[in-house]
């Protein structure tokens, strides 16, 4: 717990930020848990599947758990915040994205090399393409994410004073050429940036103090839900906040403008708990258990499919086991599947515990820079004190 506090010490820090970040982080790999499913067939290859497919009245646990633009939020906010104090510092551009970056990508050089190695044992001991392809996809799925959000980070100065209303306005465009005049589908992938750049920048607004009243987070809030229900209820868009097998549309690859519109509303939302979520987190637990996953934010995320897999592979010698390699098309399949979540939990946490170290030796390296400068800044400061003192004496 000491270490805790000496790891996050600034009284000033808003912690409902960390609070968001934390619950954007879990959504994600609850939402990954519930709906992702590896069916194994006859031959003994495994095969991605769905609840969603064969249970559409699922659709509103992707709600709840299609948590990627409350991230971009918190995250166009961090960055923000981040870069006006680092130029206050007189930190350079290259500096601060050097630093931003390495916090993104150190910890996927372990992935990457495990994945490596788990897909040439695969080759050679015989496992079938399909196998091979449902695995690799689901163990790099994040990856994705992680090129959106740097190439975000990295233009975070050209975005700082950017609207939200303009890359919403490419994204309504873009929809309206893919789905109402019958364009090319590889339009769409524009949104890919523009989706996820409006709640991006919706965080810079928040930093520039744009969204401090009521006022702002009821309009996200209510102005994304009509909207996202029209777009469900008439205009044909997927229910499904989530992609699913076998869809002809997908709201999330590449993001829709009801995804986009879904999370604005999701936004605001978390813009009116603010205030809560800073009172909760004066309780040392709850406190405790947002620090700690802030601190794994990337370990998390990076590695919860693998354990989803290492989970499933090691049961597989066990034979088929329900809620883990059966076709998701029941709701029982679905009951059984709440049990093997902490399950899922304990393996993550081994790879937690494995591969933590190069999160935090990143984390670790940025504080040591930080205390340096506040050392220089403080001994600069007192020798041009003394200066002006001893002027003054004489």
């Amino acid at each position: 717990m000491r270490e805790l506090r000496h790891l996050t010490p600034a009284p000033t820090r808003d912690r409902a930020t960390d609070a968001l970040r934390a619950v954007a982080i879990l959504g994600v790999i609850l939402g990954h848990w519930l709906v992702t499913a590896l069916v194994a067939s006859p031959g003994g290859a495994l095969r991605a599947a769905s609840p969603l497919a064969s249970m559409p009245w699922l659709a509103p646990v992707s709600w709840t758990f299609q948590t990627l633009a409350l991230f971009f939020m918190v995250g166009g906010h961090v960055a923000t915040r981040s870069r006006i104090s680092s130029r206050a510092r007189g930190e350079t551009y290259g500096g601060w994205l050097r630093k931003r970056l390495a916090r993104l990508f150190t910890p996927v050089a372990a992935l990457l090399a495990l994945w490596t190695a788990i897909a040439v044992s695969l080759l050679l001991g015989g496992a079938t393409p399909i196998t091979l392809h449902t695995v690799l996809k689901l163990a790099l799925s994040p990856l994705w994410f992680l090129l959106v959000f740097a190439a975000l980070t990295a233009a975070t100065p050209l975005l700082a004073r950017l609207n939200p209303l303009w890359p919403l306005a490419v994204v309504l465009h873009v929809d309206l050429v893919r789905f109402g005049l019958g364009g090319p589908a590889w339009l769409g992938w524009v949104n890919l940036a523009a989706g996820w750049l409006v709640p991006y920048t919706l965080g810079a607004a928040w930093t520039r103090g744009e969204l401090e009243r009521p006022r702002a987070g009821w309009t996200l809030l209510v102005g994304g839900a009509v909207t996202t229900a029209a777009l469900v209820g008439w205009a044909g868009y997927p229910a499904s906040m989530v992609g699913v097998p076998g869809a002809a549309v997908s709201n999330l690859n590449p993001p829709t403008l009801a995804a986009v519109t879904f999370g604005l509303a999701q936004c605001g939302l978390a813009l009116l708990l603010r205030e809560r979520l800073r009172r909760a987190m004066q309780r040392p637990l709850a406190w405790t258990a947002v620090a700690l996953v802030n601190l794994s934010a990337m370990t998390l995320f990076l590695w919860h499919q693998t354990a989803l897999m290492a989970t499933t592979a090691t049961a597989l010698r066990a034979g088929p086991l329900p809620g883990l390699h059966t076709s998701p098309d029941d709701p029982h399949w679905i009951a059984v599947r709440l049990l093997w979540l902490p399950v899922f939990a304990l393996v993550l946490g081994v790879c937690c515990a494995a591969f933590h170290g190069f999160e935090s030796r990143t984390g670790k390296r940025s504080r040591r820079v930080r205390g340096g400068r506040s050392r220089v800044v403080h001994v600069r400061y007192r020798s041009e004190t003394a200066r002006a003192k001893s002027l003054h004496d004489a």
